[in-house]
């Protein structure tokens, strides 16, 4: 009883603390945007910056201009946690106007930790927690000339594609309310597709920046783990995790902006805020000097779940523009993606999901998707070799069995076990792809577009789109091609290949996620982030050329 009270009253305070904030913004923050804020918002980052450089643009104005967007954004999908305007605004009269990031607004994760701010993701047993220091990645941008305005919401726990949370409520997808915007990066999804934010900072343990941004209509690169900075973030559902590394990530709105982002932060040495990052600097990669064309490998289907039409014809229509403009598309049949997923989930969850539920109090909401994998291990191991084989030998399911009998906590040699297995199947990807002469791997980002909010009561097993490329450390990008069509993307007769299928496809329907965006992935090898942008180019330029770009979330 006690520890549900004080979760309620943590809740009803961080809430308050929230809406407190925003009402004694100064005035200017809650008018209507005028024209200048328009012609601010309408700027791609390179030449907000190159305003700020040249004294043209005062970085205080463009701060108004993203606030007030925010606060809009926020009202409409409730996508915000912290608000740090009002540091913010002394971040922007002190602000290095010679940054490569001089004056622009950058929004952040909610787990990346700001001093003086909390960082509770979603539990309410860390509120009132306010971080003693700054994460690296935070004391860079303010080094470059950025400046930190909002933080964005998670699910709590972060472990899965929705976002939502008893302390801040349930973030939209700005495309329709029903729906969810990704998660755990989906706040900074929502804010980045509404126009809230140009450029952000979220994280990637298992597709947290690049399904928001399928389903959200956002542009992302997950960097391999030590690629980007993540040091000093202290709030953590997952800490010391090693099995399946965290990538923390740029997420734009466009992909001019992406580009812009990760060359600004690279030019800052980032190795020298975070002893974890590589001592690589930015690289050029010039595609076009190859002696031949560029070599794309598909995965249309990883075995496990099928991709819907929508995401499909995506693909299709990405796959057909390449190989229409010269470039060598061929289908691809890698190391069992199934594989990929079963050691990976293994690895993710090797503590028996006991670190995901140790700040929770009693009765504190957690995602439906996560409350059903806790009652997988909470089950007992003879009920669950019981399940495997009735699935295996009457329901004639190996791949569902084959997750549910190794649903258990691991032992200390069992975990290692698993980490020199997860080395040799990378050795297995390195040489297929080596072998194969490719340059990217394109495939769905995820089977479904953006599901309803609860779909990941049955969704949660269908992530191996994009968890396949943690597993292996691999530069992965996601950008939008198109949106659910409710006449070209219906679905026809389908019969489930296995559980993981039935489950994810029972949220599909074409006609009520009409409009929603659609993207496809982009990989490339470990460290590889230079060339996975390259080929986002290719493909976002190539489709424009070809009339089919790209229309950008515009609110009514």
């Amino acid at each position: 009883m006690f520890s549900y009270l004080a979760h309620r009253h943590a809740c009803y305070v961080k809430l308050q603390e929230r809406q407190d904030r925003i009402q004694s913004l100064p005035d200017i923050y809650h008018a209507p945007l005028t024209a200048t804020d328009k012609e601010i918002l309408a700027k791609p980052v390179a030449e907000i910056v190159a305003a700020v450089q040249s004294g043209s643009l005062d970085p205080t104005v463009v701060l108004v201009a993203y606030a007030k967007k925010a606060l809009k954004a926020q009202g409409a999908t409730n996508c915000l946690t912290e608000i740090l305007i009002p540091k913010a605004e002394k971040w922007a009269e002190a602000c290095n106007l010679k940054g490569p990031l001089a004056g622009m607004p950058v929004s952040l994760k909610d787990e990346i930790s700001v001093e003086g701010f909390d960082a509770t993701i979603g539990y309410s047993a860390w509120v009132g927690r306010p971080m003693r220091n700054s994460g690296a990645v935070v004391k860079l941008l303010l080094d470059a000339g950025a400046i930190p305005f909002v933080k964005t919401n998670v699910p709590v726990t972060m472990m899965t594609f929705e976002c939502a949370n008893d302390v801040f409520g349930v973030t939209t997808n700005p495309h329709h309310k029903g729906f969810v915007p990704g998660g755990s990066s989906g706040g900074e999804a929502a804010l980045l597709a509404y126009g809230g934010s140009r450029i952000g900072v979220g994280s990637d343990g298992a597709g947290s920046v690049r399904a928001p941004s399928h389903y959200s209509g956002t542009y992302a690169i997950k960097a391999s783990s030590t690629r980007f900075l993540k040091a000093g973030n202290t709030s953590t559902s997952l800490p010391g995790e090693e099995g399946i590394p965290l990538a923390f990530s740029p997420m734009s709105r466009t992909l001019e902006d992406l580009e812009t982002f990760w060359r600004a932060v690279m030019s800052m040495k980032p190795w020298e805020y975070d002893p974890s990052v590589v001592p690589v600097p930015w690289r050029e990669v010039k595609l076009s000097s190859l002696n031949r064309p560029v070599r794309w490998g598909v995965m249309w289907d990883d075995g496990v779940v099928t991709p819907s039409p929508a995401c499909r014809r995506a693909l299709h229509e990405v796959a057909s523009t390449l190989e229409a403009h010269g470039h060598e598309v061929v289908p691809i049949e890698p190391p069992s993606p199934f594989e990929g997923l079963k050691l990976a989930g293994q690895l993710m969850y090797a503590d028996g999901a006991q670190c995901l539920i140790k700040p929770m109090r009693t009765g504190e909401f957690n995602d439906p998707g996560v409350k059903e994998a806790i009652s997988m291990f909470r089950a007992p191991r003879l009920y669950k070799r019981l399940y495997a084989w009735y699935l295996r030998h009457i329901r004639r399911d190996e791949l569902y069995a084959q997750l549910v009998e190794n649903w258990y906590a691991k032992t200390m040699p069992e975990f290692l076990a698993l980490v020199a297995q997860r080395e040799a199947y990378r050795e297995r990807w390195f040489e297929f792809v080596r072998d194969q002469g490719l340059d990217f791997i394109l495939t769905v980002p995820n089977a479904l577009p953006a599901v309803p909010h609860g779909g990941m009561r049955e969704g949660w097993k269908a992530c191996g789109y994009t968890f396949l490329w943690n597993l292996l450390d691999y530069s992965a990008g996601v950008l939008p091609v198109t949106h659910v069509d409710q006449t070209r993307d219906t679905l026809e007769s389908f019969k489930p290949r296995n559980a993981i299928e039935r489950g994810a496809y029972r949220s599909y329907d074409a006609e009520k996620m009409h409009g929603l965006p659609v993207g496809v992935q982009i990989v490339g090898r470990r460290l590889q982030e230079e060339k996975v942008l390259e080929g986002m180019k290719i493909v976002k330029n190539l489709l424009q050329e070809d009339g089919k770009a790209y229309e950008l979330f515009e609110e009514d």
